[in-house]
């Protein structure tokens, strides 16, 4: 049973080889983020393979929103590299869901809080858990937020 780090590494040793530097460069950074979580804290610690998805998803994010800032500062090149390593992380995590997925998970979670009896605005919080246990790191918090917004105010 390979670990998803070791994968990482693995892959990392193989993008060297064949001198894929946006490759190889984002697995670096990427196992160096998973490193400098382990060893945070009072005692250093192995990641398990939910740790090492989460930070994954954080380095994901983080390129996305480079990119973002990249494009609105009018340098297309470093948002395009910052896509770029955004894609590569991707392939690690889990297949992301669409909007309609989405919507449908929310949908059940909206009722299931309305069936135990929550509503309203305080709901917000008790549909966020049960969306987000359902979602399982397959959609980013905040598209499961908006959704779960849109959701409770049509209600």
């Amino acid at each position: 049973m390979t670990t998803l780090k070791k994968q990482l590494q693995e892959d990392l040793t193989k993008a060297m080889k064949a001198r894929d530097t946006l490759r190889s460069s984002t697995l670096r950074l990427t196992l160096s983020a998973i490193t400098n979580e382990e060893v945070a804290g009072k005692t250093a610690r192995e990641l398990s393979d939910d740790e090492v998805l989460k930070v994954i998803t954080r380095e994901a994010k983080k390129r996305r929103e480079s990119a973002e800032a990249f494009e609105q500062g009018g340098r297309a090149e470093s948002a395009a590299q910052e896509l770029a390593e955004g894609e590569v992380l991707a392939e690690y995590l889990p297949k992301q869901l669409s909007d309609e997925e989405l919507n449908a998970l929310v949908a059940e979670a909206v009722a299931e809080a309305v069936a135990a009896g929550t509503e309203g605005p305080r709901a917000i919080g008790a549909v966020m858990k049960l969306a987000n246990a359902k979602v399982a790191g397959r959609a980013e918090g905040g598209r499961v937020a908006a959704e779960v917004k849109r959701l409770l105010a049509a209600g």
